[in-house]
């Protein structure tokens, strides 16, 4: 740029709404958003998350009707994390095929056909007893091994169920190509994984903890969740997803790591998607309860940030609303 000052002045480009518009060098479309849902079994009205104001824990028929005004409101994806009625220690629930999300995604066929993406959650902290992402040792242990079994029954279960995308979260090793090994023999070669590949031992999960009810009963998930201090192994372990059949990458959260959205985004050329996760939302509705910031305009900023950081895809609880704004 050889102009300067007075002839230089960027701000004539910013003088009105509409040429901010026409210059905008990052844009956000409805179809860029991804919409996580709870659905829970056993209940006959949906629930409120009280950590998570407007987050609910759904029955089946709110679901639907929450699906379809996402999917009217132009947002490109759905994903389900399923509240069973029962748990137990290997969550059996999981790959029931009359288990909660199984059920939830047959309605979801039924009713929107390809309207949407409907992906599904693939972990199993949920359906546990002892709140953890897998099967554990007699010592409390996770076992890595014997977790990506019950990963791959999941996977078919889900996939026979109507889910089109599977989104393994779990971060155990070797989880993508066991799931993808087994869908590809059950048939299910067009069901796409978008790999949980960059997920850290965030404290911002809290809130969704309360909405899935997956609060460990002891300990924590540094031992598989990426430390927070960590840069590098975030695009090993991206590496070694698609190495294993990813067609998808996640980063999680988005918010605190838009340095690691950036890097992933520049090494690969798969999607790349962001979770705006549940404490991110926390904090931003709290604050603007207390009338400290704008919240419009919050939302908005905080969601332009991780599509200016590289995100093709970003999952957060304000999708519907939020599309709805954008049309």
């Amino acid at each position: 740029m050889s102009a300067q000052f007075p002839v230089a002045r960027p701000r004539r480009l910013r003088r009105t709404p509409a040429l901010r518009r026409m210059v905008a060098e990052t844009r956000l479309a409805p179809a860029d958003l991804v919409l996580p849902m709870f659905v829970k079994e056993g209940i006959t009205e949906p629930q409120p998350v009280a950590s998570m104001p407007g987050v609910v824990q759904h029955t089946r028929d709110s679901l639907r009707k929450a699906a379809h005004e996402a999917a009217e409101a132009g947002v490109g994806a759905l994903i389900l994390f399923g509240i069973p009625a029962v748990k137990d220690g290997t969550g059996s629930a999981a790959d029931d095929p009359a288990g909660i999300v199984q059920l939830a995604l047959r309605d979801l066929a039924s009713d929107l056909g390809d309207a949407i993406v409907v992906m599904t959650d693939l972990c199993l902290d949920e359906y546990t007893d002892h709140g953890h992402c897998g099967i554990l040792t007699a010592g409390g242990e996770i076992d890595n091994d014997a977790t990506l079994e019950r990963y791959a029954s999941i996977a078919v279960a889900q996939a026979a169920a109507g889910a089109q995308v599977v989104g393994p979260s779990g971060m155990m090793d070797g989880q993508v190509g066991v799931i993808r090994e087994a869908l590809d023999k059950g048939g299910y070669t067009d069901v796409s994984i978008l790999g949980y590949s960059v997920k850290y031992a965030s404290a911002y999960y809290g809130p969704f903890r309360d909405a899935a009810e997956c609060a460990p009963q002891f300990g924590d998930r540094s031992t598989h969740q990426q430390d927070p201090a960590n840069a590098d192994e975030s695009l090993r372990e991206v590496f070694l997803d698609l190495d294993e059949g990813a067609d998808m990458v996640m980063v999680k959260p988005a918010g605190a790591y838009l340095d690691i959205v950036r890097r992933v985004r520049d090494a690969v050329d798969v999607p790349v998607a962001a979770y705006q996760v549940s404490g991110e939302y926390a904090m931003i509705e709290a604050a603007a309860e207390k009338g400290w910031i704008d919240r419009d305009r919050t939302i908005m900023e905080s969601l332009v940030a991780i599509r200016r950081a590289g995100a093709d895809m970003i999952l957060t609880y304000w999708a519907t609303e939020v599309a709805k704004k954008l049309r």
